[in-house]
C-alpha cells in the first residue's frame, strides 16, 4: 500500500492528529475592517463551504464572507 512519505511523525497519535488537521482545508472567513479575516467554519469540501456560506449570507446579509482554502490552522470563531 502506498504511504505518505512527505510527512514523518514520531508516533501514530501525532500522525493521526496531523491527518485530521489536513482534512478541513476549506474555510469560510468573515471579512473584517483593515483587511483582517476571522475563520467562522471549516469544511472538507468546497461545495459544503459554498452551501454554508449561502446560509450565512441569508442569516447575516450585512456581513461579508468568503470561501478560502486555508492550509494554516487558526482558531474557529464559532
Amino acid at each position: 500500500m502506498p504511504q505518505n512519505t512527505d510527512y514523518q511523525a514520531a508516533n501514530s497519535e501525532t500522525q493521526a492528529v496531523a491527518y485530521k488537521e489536513r482534512l478541513n482545508s476549506w474555510a469560510i472567513a468573515r471579512l473584517l475592517p483593515d483587511a483582517q479575516r476571522e475563520i467562522v467554519a471549516r469544511f472538507r469540501s468546497r461545495s459544503d463551504a459554498d452551501g454554508y456560506m449561502q446560509h450565512l449570507m441569508q442569516m447575516k446579509p450585512n456581513a461579508s464572507f468568503m470561501v478560502v482554502f486555508d492550509c494554516k490552522r487558526e482558531e474557529v470563531a464559532i
